[in-house]
């Protein structure tokens, strides 16, 4: 007997360093007063295609139920979060959960996540919780190997904001970007009538390094207030991780959304020992 590609069974030791990483998980979110949240295996598609969630629907496990709608596994848990708590007060700010999410555009169909969301709260007071929250988690994990990027995806929406892109194009082009596909970048803008902007497009996707960097384009971008401040943002959370303990935190100017639900600071942890990531997200 074969298990479908992307699926997998566990034993021993697997399991005792899921749990234990687990209780880890929400014992430090505990301190930290987040509020534990657990969401169905199942939900309707449209909680994670619609406009604000934006995701494919091609990559969920999914199937008609009896009254004819599309049903999914949970591709997501920030989507199945922002429905669960939408009838809550806005007191309640800060959410913790643990559970698996189901794709097909991922290595493991099954894949097991905890993570927090922060909700009606200051943009950088929720940032910063994140990444404080991460750093708590990673030091009870006894793990101190890691770096820590920062990225935005305001500037890039910042650069294209005065051309005009279809949005077939639009998304081609947030996709090259993503990839780091300089060429692909250039003839798309090209493509579009746009030749002026593959010149900063393509410089942005090498924009990615120390603090230094932030230096660099400050003086680059002097005459574009709307990005100073975004490279403001950054620096005063690079303050804050240093301040914390973090040595190593690197910049990546040209960071896109993968999820059209970001929106701002975008952040990702990795260990230095193998880069594998440890941990994701952003500003929504």
């Amino acid at each position: 007997m074969f298990l479908p590609a992307g699926s997998q069974d566990e034993t021993g030791i697997q399991i005792s360093n899921r749990l234990r990483a687990s209780e880890i998980f929400r014992i430090v979110t505990k301190k930290r007063n987040f509020k534990t949240i657990s969401t169905p295996v199942v939900e309707y598609a449209s909680t994670f295609t619609n406009e604000m969630a934006g995701m494919d629907l091609c990559s969920m496990l999914k199937w008609f139920n009896g009254e004819g709608e599309i049903e999914v596994l949970r591709p997501d848990w920030t989507a199945a979060i922002a429905r669960a708590i939408s009838g809550q007060h806005p007191s309640e700010q800060k959410w913790s959960y643990q559970g698996s999410v189901f794709r097909f555009d991922k290595d493991e169909t099954e894949s097991r996540q905890a993570g927090i969301e922060i909700v009606h709260a200051d943009r950088f007071l929720s940032e910063a919780e994140s990444l404080l929250t991460a750093i708590a988690y990673l030091k009870n994990l006894n793990i101190k190997a890691y770096v820590i990027e920062l990225g935005h995806t305001g500037i890039f929406d910042a650069l294209i904001a005065t051309y005009h892109f279809d949005k077939q194009s639009e998304l081609a082009l947030l996709n090259a970007m993503h990839d780091k596909r300089s060429d692909l970048v250039k003839s798309i803008v090209e493509k579009a009538g746009h030749r002026e902007l593959a010149e900063p497009l393509v410089a942005l996707i090498d924009a990615y390094g120390s603090r230094e960097m932030i230096d660099m384009y400050r003086e680059r971008w002097s005459d574009r207030q709307d990005l100073l401040e975004i490279l403001c943002h950054i620096e005063e959370l690079i303050d804050l991780l240093e301040s914390a303990g973090v040595s190593e935190v690197i910049v990546d100017l040209g960071r896109v959304k993968n999820l059209p639900y970001y929106d701002g600071i975008m952040f990702r942890g990795f260990l230095t020992n193998d880069g594998s990531t440890c941990f994701s997200g952003g500003q929504i």
